[in-house]
């Protein structure tokens, strides 16, 4: 296996930061499926690891603890074999006798994933790791326990925010999130796949950065040609992705997939009233805790509105596989070759290129303000929108930089094969949306338009009278 870490700067800072710690450590490490959680923990920690395990996806307590006995058995050979256990307590009791075998005194690495699996219905298994960790490892200076899992919103609302045995025990805590366009340059070079920024965005646009998606990639074939071989045949990695996905993050995964397909159908997101009616979702505390837990699983957004109430805010999708496979994998009739070739001349394409590239902006908004040399200013991003009625037409903005230097930067953001030329049409459109903002904010502060285009902006009398600043998407890969 290639244990060499590609990007993750900042959660290699925490991980050294944690053998360095002369305190016991308990690290949670959560984000969706397929995002590298458990490819990080064994990569950084392989020298200092004493013992590792992992869930079973549905299995049942019996099949887990022999999981466990068996892991066991392996990273402590020179112990008598261990028999068959008959309660997670006795699984945690025998591993307090392994460790006590180590003499060594640097730090020790224990690794505990897809925790949520491990915790199966009336199994016991939580509780029974609380005591070993408040009765045993928070004792030892030495250790540091590692908990990892999928199911973002299990992790924390059972350990995180635990209010029983894990409560306020968490000493570090990791979100891992997929690649940026900048780390996903690095880990396809990094096994010889050289393509130039455009294809990247386009291959971006699909896999939205997961390592393991990323990994389905071919050397020596277009993004198209990738994209066509992925997900359009019979055999291809995404091709049957989307279903296995919910359903190992979920328990029951129909809601979850309900509101992904409603937030599919609108381009602009919607607001949590206008979903439950295009989702004919049900209202109430079970569509707030479905909505939280999409949000901390990584597949969709809550962008809050400029100087509007909290109620009025936007939800988005951002999870690029998904979106893409619900508008296109998910329709597809039959495995004919050259589907997405063909797809390319339809206007849906079009339509999801845009949106595609406004959720890869807004992904990558700390590359945006560093690229306008903003990155040392104060500043807080959100959206905006206006609803139009019998008097004045509506405007929405996607993307505001409110500084603290009393400058917002309107960030308008296009996709396109070309530079983009602003016509006579657009021009207008876009003075009238800075005038609405204006009038319906009462903002005194300078309004910059700000242009994110693939390519820049065609040079036209319009852009010069519109655009304060241009950026190419160049500027997304800082």
């Amino acid at each position: 296996m290639n244990t060499e870490i590609i990007g993750r700067e900042d959660e290699i800072k925490i991980l050294a930061q944690l053998l360095e710690s002369r305190e016991p450590e308990l690290l949670a490490i959560f984000g969706r499926r397929r995002v590298g959680k458990t490819f990080l923990i064994k990569a950084y920690y392989k020298p200092n690891m004493i013992f590792s395990c992992s869930g079973q996806y549905n299995g049942k307590t019996e099949d887990q603890l022999a999981n466990f006995s068996e892991q066991l058995n392996t990273w402590f050979p020179k112990k008598k074999t261990i028999p068959p256990l008959a309660s997670w307590q006795e699984a945690f009791n025998r591993l307090k006798e392994c460790i006590e075998t180590i003499k060594h005194k640097r730090k020790k690495v224990l690794f505990f994933d897809e925790l949520p699996w491990l915790d199966n219905h009336k199994s016991g298994f939580l509780s029974s790791f609380s005591y070993f960790w408040n009765m045993y490892a928070s004792q030892r200076e030495d250790l540091v326990v590692v908990i990892c899992g999928s199911a973002a919103s299990w992790i924390i609302a059972k350990v995180i925010n635990s209010k029983g045995g894990l409560h306020n025990r968490i000493t570090k805590r990791i979100r891992l999130l997929p690649f940026t366009l900048k780390e996903t340059e690095k880990y396809l070079a990094h096994r010889n796949i050289l393509l130039d920024r455009y294809q990247l965005l386009q291959l971006y646009m699909v896999t939205g950065g997961v390592p393991a998606y990323l990994n389905a990639i071919e050397r020596g074939k277009s993004a198209a040609q990738n994209i066509e071989r992925i997900c359009f045949s019979k055999d291809g990695a995404l091709a049957n992705e989307f279903n296995n996905l919910y359903a190992a993050l979920f328990n029951t995964p129909e809601k979850h997939i309900q509101i992904i397909q409603a937030l599919a159908k609108k381009n602009k997101g919607l607001t949590r009233t206008e979903l439950f009616k295009t989702g004919k979702i049900l209202t109430g505390g079970t569509a707030t805790l479905i909505l939280n837990e999409l949000i901390e699983s990584g597949f969709i957004e809550r962008t809050y509105p400029f100087g509007k109430k909290e109620k009025d805010s936007l939800y988005r999708l951002t999870d690029e596989y998904s979106l893409f496979y619900l508008k296109f994998i998910h329709t597809q009739k039959g495995n004919e070759k050259g589907q997405w070739l063909s797809k390319q001349a339809t206007p849906a394409y079009k339509s999801w290129c845009g949106y595609a590239f406004e959720n890869i902006c807004l992904k990558h908004v700390a590359q945006i303000k560093n690229a306008l040399q903003i990155g040392g200013i104060q500043s807080s991003a959100s959206s905006w929108l206006q609803n139009g009625n019998g008097d004045q037409a509506g405007a929405q903005i996607d993307l505001l930089i409110d500084r603290a230097d009393q400058c917002i930067n309107i960030c308008e953001m296009k996709f396109a094969t070309k530079p983009f030329a602003i016509d006579k049409k657009y021009a207008a459109e876009l003075k009238n949306k800075i005038m609405i903002f204006r009038e319906q904010t009462a903002t005194r502060k300078t309004l910059l338009l700000t242009l994110i285009t693939t390519y820049g902006l065609a040079d036209t009398v319009y852009k010069q009278q519109v655009a304060d600043n241009e950026l190419t998407m160049e500027a997304l890969f800082g």
